[in-house]
């Protein structure tokens, strides 16, 4: 019975076997073979239908991945149109450009090619000249209606197409300022009309032959009603003041906040062009009172006081600006003019206390960037001066020679004047003797702001150079010209009662000067020159001290409290201060010569000769070039 049951469960391949065993076997063979093809059909039919099942499998996963693609493909084209058509709304809704729209012209005009898109192209060309001619420092997008350099041409189109719809949406959602317009005939000639939105615009006639000047007359319009700082900034740029006063007014009268402040700079410019500097400094106390802390007024204020050579006060209000300039950036300037104004005030208080070389290095990054509103040129220039005030004339000769060409006559004479100033800076008083007729001539035909500048600026030079020529009765002559309320015209009075060994006048002058100027070194450090040319060299100490609290990296008091103590036979101590003194102006040559003259005391030989050595290669006055040769023969 178990026998039977696993033949059973061997099923027919343990038939075909126990018939392989029995008789018969030719039959079981047969049969076998008969098995084995429909085993081998039975194996070829699954692997068949196994191939058409993975085919299938294959076409439907890959159908799966279209799908999924198609699908991914459509939501990538409606998330692009969703994008694109919210960028197009954002841009419309943000839109506050100037758009000029085709004019409506006569017939004979247009068939002479001046058709109403060549008006209205012609009117956008004249205010991007107006835009272009308007430099401030003012911040575009402080303006109430700011269209920046977004002005354009619209032609319409025909039909409905893209561009269109676009321009529908700004019309629709946007704060565009359309400017449509018309030009007709009249009985004398014809009208120009530029028209802002639906307000009313004047009407400018001439004849045919003045449509440009028409043309111009009604962008100005256009520029007045819809820029009004703008034009005034503009009538002042181009010299129209009694046009920019009134418009200057206005804003102040009826402008917001910040529009009434900025006008209040604009008027004090015009106020201090002519010299009414009482009315230009009220006028920045009040802007500074519409916004506190207003860097604009600070800055302007240093500018009126330093063309009065009130140093102290101009000093106070540069740090005024420099500490505000430390904080955030005042969002109703530019970033451009935030940037060049903050590196100007640097430069201008690093001369202040003397540290010429910090000036020069403020200049260095004034000059790496474009030209705004001449303060390029003005760093250029004051590289001039600034390294004369080193003592470095090879410096100050290469700063004035490597200057680009300069683009008019009026530049080149500024340029030639500053050159002669550092020159005389440098006790080389010839250039400025030279030129001192034709510089006179030029600053009394500005009209008051020039002869303040002669007062304060020009004057006091030409006496301190007549007194180095020895010539006392024309330097009193041209120095009691010169104000008394100013710094340098007071220390230049000094120093010429001191070069006659006048030491009372000398004391007196000088000591005024350090009076109007506490704060600042250079009446300090004159004064002590004038106590050390007296032989006093305790009280030329005292000041030379005086003058090193307050500018710490000023080279002159420590040059010449080198010198004193040389006088006093302490060349160490003298050596120190030297030492010193060439951290801040290493091209000084009379440096070199009393450091070479201490060493020498010290019978250090071989180093005086170098330092001997040193002054003689750099630029060196005649005083102290035949000094320098006594020395070294002695």
């Amino acid at each position: 019975m178990v026998e039977e049951n696993k033949a059973s469960e061997g099923g027919s391949s343990g038939i075909a076997a126990a018939m392989a065993m029995g008789p018969g076997n030719d039959r079981a063979n047969t049969y076998l073979d008969e098995q084995t093809k429909l085993t081998r059909l039975q194996i070829d039919q699954i692997e068949e239908e196994n191939q058409t099942r993975r085919h299938i499998l294959k076409l439907e996963r890959a159908s799966a991945a279209m799908k999924v693609a198609f699908e991914l493909a459509v939501a990538l084209i409606v998330t692009i149109i969703a994008v694109g058509l919210g960028a197009m709304i954002w841009s419309a809704a943000s839109d506050t450009g100037l758009v000029v729209e085709s004019f409506s012209v006569p017939p004979d005009l247009a068939s002479r090619g001046l058709t109403g898109d060549v008006i209205a192209a012609k009117l956008l060309d004249k205010l991007s000249s107006l835009q272009s001619q308007t430099v401030s420092s003012r911040a575009p997008s402080s303006y109430a209606n700011n269209w920046g350099s977004d002005i354009k041409l619209q032609i319409p189109d025909t039909g409905v197409s893209i561009g269109e719809f676009n321009r529908s949406l700004h019309t629709w959602l946007g704060h565009q300022t359309r400017i449509s317009g018309e030009v007709y005939r009249t009985p004398t000639g014809i009208a120009v009309t530029a028209r802002v939105g639906s307000d009313s615009s004047p009407t400018f006639t001439g004849s045919d032959a003045d449509l440009d000047k028409l043309i111009r007359q009604a962008a100005e319009s256009v520029y007045h009603a819809t820029q009004p700082y703008r034009y005034a900034v503009y009538l002042a740029n181009v010299g129209r003041n009694k046009e920019a006063m009134p418009a200057y007014l206005a804003l102040i009268a009826n402008g917001s906040p910040v529009d009434r402040a900025w006008a209040l700079i604009g008027l004090e410019n015009i106020y201090a062009n002519r010299a009414d500097y009482k009315g230009a400094l009220e006028l920045l106390d009040r802007a500074n009172t519409i916004r506190p802390n207003f860097v604009m007024s600070y800055v302007n204020r240093s500018g009126i006081e330093g063309q009065f050579q009130h140093d102290e006060l101009g000093y106070a209000a540069t740090m005024k600006a420099v500490q505000i300039w430390h904080g955030p950036r005042d969002p109703t300037l530019s970033e451009t003019a935030w940037n060049m104004g903050s590196l100007s005030a640097y430069a201008s208080l690093a001369a202040d206390v003397g540290d010429y070389k910090a000036q020069i290095d403020y200049n260095r990054q004034i000059e790496a960037q474009p030209e705004f509103s001449g303060q390029v040129e003005n760093a250029r220039q004051n590289d001039i001066t600034g390294y004369a005030s080193l003592h470095d004339g090879a410096g100050a000769r290469q700063a004035y020679e490597s200057m680009p060409p300069g683009n008019n006559a009026l530049l080149t004479l500024q340029r030639e004047g500053t050159n002669a100033f550092a020159q005389m800076i440098l006790d080389h008083p010839q250039a400025m003797m030279a030129m001192r007729e034709k510089f006179d001539k030029l600053l009394g035909g500005l009209g008051p702001a020039g002869k303040q500048v002669q007062r304060s600026q020009f004057w006091p030079f030409v006496a301190y150079g007549y007194a180095l020529q020895g010539d006392f009765k024309n330097a009193h002559m041209w120095v009691d010209k010169t104000a008394t309320d100013c710094t340098q015209c007071l220390s230049v009075r000094g120093l010429i009662d001191a070069m006659e060994k006048n030491w009372g006048g000398a004391d007196y002058w000088s000591a005024r000067a350090t009076r109007f100027a506490p704060s600042l070194p250079q009446a300090f450090s004159t004064w002590g020159r004038i106590l050390l040319m007296k032989g006093d060299t305790d009280g030329a100490i005292a000041k030379f001290e005086a003058a090193h609290t307050r500018g710490p990296n000023f080279a002159d008091p420590l040059e010449m409290w080198g010198e004193a103590l040389l006088a006093k036979h302490q060349p160490e101590d003298a050596i120190s201060k030297f030492e010193e003194a060439n951290k801040h102006a290493p091209n000084w040559a009379r440096l070199h010569l009393k450091w070479g003259e201490a060493l020498a005391a010290l019978g250090r030989k071989d180093e005086a000769k170098a330092e001997f050595a040193r002054a003689a290669g750099l630029d060196i006055s005649p005083a102290d070039k035949a000094e320098l040769e006594r020395v070294r023969r002695s």
